[in-house]
């Protein structure tokens, strides 16, 4: 991975790397030693790691992958060429959480599941469900981003995340430069995409002490017809300083982001109708029926406030860390119904007081629906006998939703419907590392813990739209809050570790455990709060690094128990009897090898896997279309399990001193557990994945040419749908001057086409449904630094 440090730390840092044996250092070709000189004095010092020698499957993303994606990219697609990894967004640019997904081993992070574990620097991103959760790519710029680490299963004993059953993706951050400098990037690509971003490096402000801080702003039109502009307007700061004997650092990052979300395709039969659209329409057509799919009012809006204070000092003999985070994060996620909610009882013939902007109704339920009423807001119903005509969206609507069915002067009614997301967040985390001998042999005892408070605050408001045959402005007083409630979780994790040297192989064994008190708390109905203890047992944890004879080549296995607690999302449907609900855990088996000399490194394990009690939401009713009221009877029960196995393998080698090629394939194979669907693969999970990547560097020349495979996948727990595989290719030239004279010290311009050949694909898969993979885009970036 590249990372952008001071000198000093640089040169730390590649000494340790080195120690490793599984680190390479790809030397970047300059025209001259004094150029060299200057790049590292502008501290462009390269570091790129395939694989810690660790007793677990783990890879890092690469300089050249980052150059594989735009500078408005997501952070989470930089991983997308790991082996294992797969990372599907419905935005060229990421910018749309709602169908956004990454699978690996057969693990899920997306809308129904959060099964792999996200930190940011080491620290608990706060959950990654869409509902009020954060991703690592709200927390960090693309152009912040130091490092991605990608452990496949059997993680780091440490990792602070109750969510990862199936590996843990941690996002790092760059450290302040050693000098004083200021750099500036400015972005342009189709689908009206613009990005300016400004970095400022102060250099040492006081003794030992460093800092940067940059600001960005970018935007993106929806790649479907270009009706709506994504937004994100973004903060970071970080600084580093040693008082004493004591390395501090702090970091705060904000992030305000408007996303107008793709839907899903419901089925393949839709998706082979018309590759291209997701079914969501540009104008307003004053039919509520069908103006519940217009693309402006599927919009959600979050905005991310994170920081934390981090210290690392010796006490005698003894590493110390600790550090103490907060996180605040608040939003919306908005749609239109095509109806108003009749949740008041105001009598037969009555005027309907939904329909009365001064007047709100707090909690209760809906009886009903309103679609069309007359002048005096009386509720009309269709001409008896007539047929509908509507026959979109969702295989179309009946008479009561058509207003050629109603007679003259009939009005439509329809709603805003608006979920209000807040949380609030902090905790803190302590470690320590003990080296020491035990009969002549190298001993490190290692341990920690990790405390976090947290609550998330949500509640529903419906808002008649003012004049739905009109526009879709919607009245500012709701008529219904639908529910408020709060979800206190408190987490304390702990764990010990210990890993003794023995010449041949090292040897490490540990245990940790999570204690997990979830709660719902109803503003409305005392008689709906729940409260659910989601405590681990001691989870153990063992492995072994051992070299053989071969110079560079090491075998590793792993063992790991690992737990993921009951989600607060589970506690949101009342009819839930959460006493028969248990965590989901899963035990890992890692077993592998690593070969890593200057200029090639490599790496092959075989992994073996066994979810148990997977929680599942199961509904008793069918819905067409959208729930939005969320009423479908149904709860979240423990239903079997996963069982995954399989290989994955990557290789990294330079064909010369300017060419290199990167190759990684995952065979697996992720069955169900679950007694009606035994034997069947995973939705959503991929058998095959395949990537090779070329990278070329000559002087201040950089280019480089990647394609994926993704094998079949399925659609639905029944295997009844099988979505076609797909091949992605993505392009990328640049070139970096230096010595341009005046106040620039360096320009890089850079090239990037994602989807080169323009390959239509089904991305992200959700039961029975899948998403539009992102079409060919092309973006130039240019850099300045001064």
């Amino acid at each position: 991975m590249k990372t952008y440090v001071p000198m000093k730390q640089s040169l730390i840092a590649l000494s340790v790397l080195s120690a490793l044996s599984a680190t390479s250092l790809p030397a970047m070709a300059q025209d001259t030693q004094d150029q060299q000189a200057e790049e590292e004095k502008e501290q462009m010092e390269a570091i790129v790691v395939t694989g810690r020698s660790v007793s677990y499957a783990n890879n890092a993303a690469s300089a050249e992958m980052k150059k594989q994606q735009t500078s408005m990219t997501s952070a989470l697609a930089m991983v997308d060429n790991l082996p294992g990894v797969l990372v599907n967004e419905g935005d060229p640019f990421g910018s749309d959480e709602w169908s956004t997904s990454i699978s690996i081993r057969g693990f899920q992070l997306d809308l129904e599941s959060q099964q792999i574990g996200m930190t940011v620097d080491g620290i608990s991103n706060g959950n990654s469900n869409y509902g009020g959760g954060t991703k690592a790519s709200r927390y960090i710029d693309t152009e912040n981003l130091r490092g991605t680490e990608v452990s496949q299963g059997t993680a780091d004993i440490s990792s602070r995340s109750n969510e990862a059953l199936g590996g843990t993706l941690n996002f790092t951050t760059i450290r302040p430069a050693y000098e004083e400098q200021f750099t500036v990037s400015t972005t342009i690509g189709e689908h009206n995409a613009q990005k300016l971003y400004a970095r400022y490096d102060t250099g040492e402000i006081a003794k030992d002490t460093y800092a940067w801080f940059s600001l960005s702003s970018q935007q993106n039109d929806d790649y479907m017809d270009g009706s709506v502009t994504n937004t994100r307007d973004h903060a970071e700061g970080k600084i580093i300083s040693r008082v004493g004997d004591v390395d501090l650092t702090g970091y705060v990052s904000y992030d305000d982001a408007q996303e107008y979300t793709y839907q899903r395709v419901y089925g393949l039969a839709q998706y082979e109708q018309n590759s291209e659209w997701d079914g969501l329409t540009e104008d307003w057509t004053g039919i509520p029926y069908q103006d519940q799919a217009w693309r402006e009012g599927w919009v959600t809006e979050r905005e991310n406030l994170f920081g934390y204070l981090k210290a690392d000092f010796m006490l005698g003999e003894v590493d110390v860390s600790t550090n103490v985070y907060y996180h605040e994060n608040e939003g919306a996620g908005k749609w239109i119904p095509y109806y108003i909610a009749d949740v008041t009882d105001d009598g037969a013939g009555n005027p309907n007081s939904e329909l009365d902007p001064s007047t709100t109704a707090y909690g209760g339920s809906s009886q009903g629906f309103i679609y069309f009423v007359n002048r005096d807001g009386q509720s009309l119903s269709p001409e008896a006998g007539c047929e509908s005509s509507i026959g979109y969206p969702y295989g179309g609507g009946g008479a009561e939703v058509d207003p050629g069915c109603y007679e003259q002067g009939a009005m439509p009614v329809s709603s805003h419907r608006h979920t209000h997301y807040e949380k609030q967040r902090y905790g803190v985390n302590g470690d320590f590392v003990w080296d020491t001998t035990i009969a002549g042999m190298a001993n490190t005892l290692r341990g920690g813990f990790w405390y976090e408070d947290y609550q998330r605050d949500e509640y529903r408001d419906w808002h008649k739209t003012i004049d739905a045959a009109a526009s879709p402005r919607p009245e500012s007083n709701p008529y219904w809050v639908q529910y408020s409630r709060e979800f206190p979780v408190e987490t304390l994790m702990y764990y010990i570790e210990d890993e003794i040297d023995a010449g041949f192989a090292k040897f490490r064994l540990g245990a940790k455990k999570f204690d997990v008190e979830v709660s719902k708390e109803d503003q409305f109905n005392p008689d709906n709060n729940l409260s659910v203890s989601s405590d681990s047992d001691a989870l153990l944890s063992a492995g072994f690094v051992a070299p053989l004879p071969v110079r560079g080549l090491e075998v590793f296995g792993g063992y790991a128990e690992n737990f993921a607690a009951v989600k607060d999302a589970v506690l949101e449907r009342d009819d839930t009897d959460v006493s028969q609900v248990e965590p989901e855990t899963a035990d890992n088996i890692d077993l592998g090898l690593r070969y890593s000399t200057p200029g090639f490194n490599a790496s092959l394990t075989y992994y073996d896997i066994t979810f148990e009690n997977r929680i599942t939401f199961v509904s008793n009713e069918d819905v067409d279309g959208i729930d939005f009221l969320e009423a479908a009877a149904g709860g979240y029960v423990n239903t079997g399990g996963i069982e995954s196995d399989g290989i994955e393998a990557s290789l990294d080698y330079n064909l010369s001193d300017n060419l290199g090629v990167y190759m990684s394939y995952t065979k697996n194979d992720s069955t169900y557990t679950d007694e009606a669907f035994r034997g069947n693969t995973v939705l959503g999970s991929a058998q095959d994945m395949a990537v090779v990547s070329f990278d070329y560097t000559k002087g201040d020349f950089y280019a480089g040419f990647s394609t994926k495979y993704v094998g079949e996948r399925y659609l639905d727990q029944a295997n009844t749908q099988e979505s076609d595989s797909y091949v992605v290719s993505d392009l990328y030239i640049g070139k970096t001057v230096y010595d341009i004279g005046g106040a620039i010290d360096s320009m890089e311009l850079s090239f990037t086409v994602n989807n080169v050949f323009d390959e239509d694909y089904l991305g992200t898969i959700a039961p029975g449904a899948g998403w539009i993979g992102a079409p060919r885009t092309v973006a130039l970036n240019a850099k300045f630094v001064f």
